[in-house]
């Protein structure tokens, strides 16, 4: 008959391996994130946009149950603009001022051959009230040297 005999792990040995497991665990995915992050990188789309929202809900329904976190904006021909319908809810309990800023293109040569327009700007919005926007995208008839773009849309809503 043979006999094993099992010694008493250390909590200090138990501690360490355990640290070194989480460190593997995050290194590897680390390393796929950033796989990741630069297959993105290198793929080439036609643009992007996200939308950021202070004192406002984003949605792509009127009912609001559809979060709106990012636009596609597809292949943009030069001098037809491209609309894009959002619903707008104001979440807060005080009415708020709509306005929208357009920032960090990229290319940061983007911004003014391509332009981005709302027809929401000013508007007052009152608690738990929806309001229907159009986003507008053009990019000029003159346009050179950009093939692909991206550029994060802020939409506020400013106490009143």
């Amino acid at each position: 008959m043979i006999k094993i005999s099992l010694k008493k792990v250390s909590a200090v040995s138990l501690i360490v391996f355990t640290a070194m497991g989480m460190v593997l665990t995050y290194s590897t995915a680390g390393l796929v994130s950033f796989q990741n992050a630069k297959s993105t990188v290198n793929r080439q789309l036609p643009s992007s946009g996200n939308i950021a929202a202070i004192n406002v809900g984003i949605y792509l329904d009127y009912a609001c149950t559809q979060k709106l976190e990012s636009i596609d904006w597809g292949d943009i021909a030069p001098g037809e603009p491209v609309n894009k319908i959002i619903y707008l809810k104001n979440t807060g309990n005080i009415p708020i001022r709509l306005s929208l800023t357009a920032k960090d293109w990229n290319p940061s040569n983007a911004n003014g051959p391509i332009t981005l327009t709302w027809n929401k700007e000013g508007t007052l919005l009152n608690p738990g009230t929806i309001t229907t926007a159009t986003i507008t995208l053009t990019a000029a008839e003159d346009i050179a040297g950009i093939t692909t773009f991206s550029v994060f849309i802020l939409i506020i809503g400013a106490a009143e």
